[in-house]
């Protein structure tokens, strides 16, 4: 009975574990294998050159301008999205009026979640099109606006001013992925008792202490593990920078990230493809990801809250 079982239980892993292996171990340990050598990506020849790439990758001034632009991501991008989800979610949630003891959320709570929601579910190619459009400084959304309050517009737009076009890719991406964290902040809430929150109300707890010393902490596991994905967001930001300032150079290098660095180079055209190059800054970044949820994980890690 318990070797049937196991068959059973082998049947239905092979396949997934086969797929696994053939689409995401085979492709990393082949990124690492070329990353030895001096393969074009076109050619028929691979030279094996040792670490010459990793000794090239740590003098390359190119690569440490992305790794800053990918480490300020890093401290602001989740920062700003899971404050911004909390809020909203803690308004929609909590913040209603109050009669008594009883804490309500706002009115019409489901649709204001649906709104925020929304262009998380757009691709972010569409995202990035619809606000490359949109901070377009020949009639665009965004210097119209900033016009219509006084403020005068950059003459080559936002995303061609070089101290300003990082910023305004981080705000598309905040845009674009505040919803899905009001959702998920939402549904924590939502798990946790009301009586708690009746409890804080009836001892004249403010909506601010309510927040940070009740809500905060027994919401940590969701907020660490939306640090650790908006890390690994913040190391990639390829598809934003790629569609809406596809040419960093332009900027004077402004918007260049890791991803899209490693893009280049592989991809640079026939003239001088380096794909063992790209491969080794790709490791580099693998190793990045990994060190980067380690370390969020370790830094985050403390006593479960738990309530009854």
């Amino acid at each position: 009975m318990h070797h049937r079982k196991y068959r059973f239980i082998i049947g239905f892993l092979v396949a997934p574990l086969a797929l696994y292996v053939m689409f995401v171990v085979s492709p990393n340990i082949q990124a690492v294998i070329y990353s030895f050598t001096d393969w074009s990506g076109y050619s028929q020849t691979q030279n094996f050159v040792g670490l010459d790439n990793y000794v090239r990758l740590v003098h390359d001034a190119d690569f440490w301008t992305a790794l800053t632009h990918n480490a300020v991501l890093l401290l602001v991008l989740p920062v700003v999205t899971i404050s911004l989800g909390l809020l909203f979610a803690f308004l929609l949630n909590i913040g209603g009026t109050r009669r008594g003891s009883v804490v309500r959320g706002l009115r019409a709570s489901r649709f204001y979640s649906a709104v925020y929601f929304f262009p998380y579910l757009l691709s972010v190619a569409i995202i990035a099109v619809l606000w490359q459009q949109a901070y377009n400084p020949q009639g665009g959304l965004v210097p119209g606006a900033l016009s219509a309050v006084g403020i005068t517009p950059p003459r080559d737009g936002l995303l061609g001013t070089p101290s300003l076009a990082l910023w305004a890719c981080v705000a598309v991406a905040v845009w674009q992925a505040v919803g899905f964290y009001v959702v998920l902040f939402s549904a924590g809430m939502a798990s946790i008792p009301r009586d708690i929150f009746e409890a804080a109300a009836l001892d004249g707890v403010n909506r601010a202490t309510l927040l940070f010393r009740i809500v905060v902490p027994l919401l940590w596991d969701n907020i660490q593990v939306a640090f650790v994905y908006l890390g690994i967001i913040a190391l990639d930001f390829f598809a934003i920078v790629n569609i809406m300032t596809p040419h960093p150079e332009s900027v004077g290098n402004s918007t260049e990230v890791i991803a899209h660095y490693l893009f280049t180079r592989a991809f640079s055209g026939d003239t001088n493809p380096q794909y063992g190059y790209a491969s080794a800054i790709g490791v580099a970044l693998f190793f990045l990801t990994l060190t980067l949820a380690a370390v969020m994980f370790r830094a985050s890690r403390r006593e479960k809250v738990e309530y009854a």
